[in-house]
């Protein structure tokens, strides 16, 4: 056992900046807007293919190409943060997405559906980035891991919205007013958020923080040891061939994390609905499920990976969301259903965070550049699998397609190797 010497240092908090605990919760509002205007849409999507008349397969297909956006969007979300920063990026493309969520509501054709869904997707994707890019920046200031209570913000903020699409289903409410209350009401709220951000541009804590960056368990960064090996080897955009297969394994990470993360917001309410015959309330509880228990394992993840690190977090989560989503689709019941959507949003409540710090963080990568790859690439799960899950559940059911979710588990466990683990602490 490898106990610290009396000169190693362990993480201590030390006194955080009043401008950076109010910009603390400027981002954490973001992030709980951003969950909470489109998820409120989820547990609607029956009623919208039901007005529409669609196949499980073409809603897939719609809701599949609509990632689309977010792949050509995501793509310029570091020269927007370069020109405009990271603060001002977050918050204008939240109120975009907020008035293309609107559109959604009031879709009449797949035509319809598919372009918002599109634009939509876009708007979010450079949302993400920002938001988590000037997220990185309070870390910094802080000098410790509080990323993962940012997407416990947008995981409340996603349960939030679930329960609310939900009641508005059981009540009748009509999509367009829940799409006009939304964009009016998150979109002020946003907007409010702006003045409370960090200013100045985006390299200022790089340039003025020392030491270890804020990873789990206090460690040396992934790469670090090898950066002056990345120097000199063959570089493409500034960016090591190391620095590159990092990444591409981060964003694989965040493929499957997404990919699960879509089982629950796509299908769990058509899930509900196809295979048990329950209320529309109960219906939209299957996304609850998974976002309520990625909820909990946010606001506790910091603490979890400080403990554990990134890696050993993200294997231990795998296997629960694996096993989870198992027993709900061997022993199929409202509850067991439940139990496995909340299996799988647990599982992988940390890796998003873990992906983003780890790729922000990697050495001779050029600010804003890793996370706006590693965010891209996380958008390649949420246009590949719909179509996919779709056009399984038409050919067998629903409850069979969404066997996909324990073999994305399977996926984590391979390239988890990327994220971060607990070595030796820095001296």
């Amino acid at each position: 056992m490898n106990v610290p010497s009396s000169g190693a240092r362990t993480p201590s908090r030390t006194p955080v900046a009043a401008d950076a605990r109010r910009a603390r919760w400027a981002v954490s509002l973001i992030f709980f807007l951003n969950g909470l205007s489109f998820c409120a849409i989820l547990p609607r999507y029956p009623e919208l293919v039901d007005s529409i008349g669609l196949s499980n397969t073409a809603f897939g297909l719609a809701v599949g190409l609509g990632p689309l956006g977010g792949l050509l969007a995501g793509l310029g979300a570091a020269g927007l943060m370069k020109r405009w920063g990271s603060a001002r990026v977050a918050v204008t493309a939240q109120i975009i997405a907020s008035t293309t969520h609107l559109l959604v509501y009031t879709a009449g054709s797949w035509l319809w559906l598919a372009g918002a869904l599109l634009m939509a997707s876009a708007a979010d994707a450079i949302t993400d980035i920002a938001m988590n890019a000037h997220g990185m920046r309070v870390e910094r200031r802080y000098r410790r891991s509080i990323m993962n209570s940012y997407h416990g913000f947008w995981s409340l903020g996603a349960v939030t919205g679930g329960v609310l699409g939900a009641a508005g289903a059981q009540v009748g409410l009509p999509l367009w007013v829940q799409g006009v209350l939304g964009l009016v009401l998150f979109g002020a709220a946003a907007f409010a958020s702006l003045r409370f951000m960090l200013p100045g541009p985006d390299t200022t804590e790089r340039e003025s923080a020392a030491g270890p960056s804020p990873a789990s368990a206090a460690d040396v960064p992934a790469g670090a040891h090898a950066s002056s090996e990345g120097a000199q080897g063959r570089r493409v955009a500034g960016v090591s061939m190391r620095g590159l297969g990092l990444i591409a394994a981060l964003g694989a990470v965040l493929v499957f994390a997404g990919s699960t993360e879509d089982a629950g917001n796509t299908w769990g309410a058509l899930f509900m609905h196809s295979t048990f015959e329950v209320t529309p309330f109960m219906a939209g509880m299957a996304f609850v499920a998974l976002q309520g228990a990625q909820t909990i394992g946010r606001f506790t993840g910091d603490a979890v990976v400080d403990r554990l690190g990134d890696r050993l977090t993200a294997r231990i989560g795998a296997l629960v969301s694996a096993a989870g989503m198992s027993l709900a689709l061997l022993l199929p019941t409202p509850a067991t259903a439940l139990v496995g959507f909340a299996a799988a949003g647990w599982g992988i409540a940390t890796l998003f965070p873990a992906a983003f710090r780890a790729a922000d963080d990697m050495p001779g990568v050029p600010p804003g550049v890793g996370i706006t790859v590693v965010g891209w690439l996380a958008r390649v799960g949420f246009f590949a699998t719909p179509p996919i899950i779709g056009a399984l559940a038409d050919a067998f059911t629903l409850r069979y397609a969404l066997w996909l979710v324990p073999i994305y588990a399977v996926g984590i466990l391979l390239f988890s190797g990327a994220l971060s683990g607990k070595r030796e602490r820095v001296a």
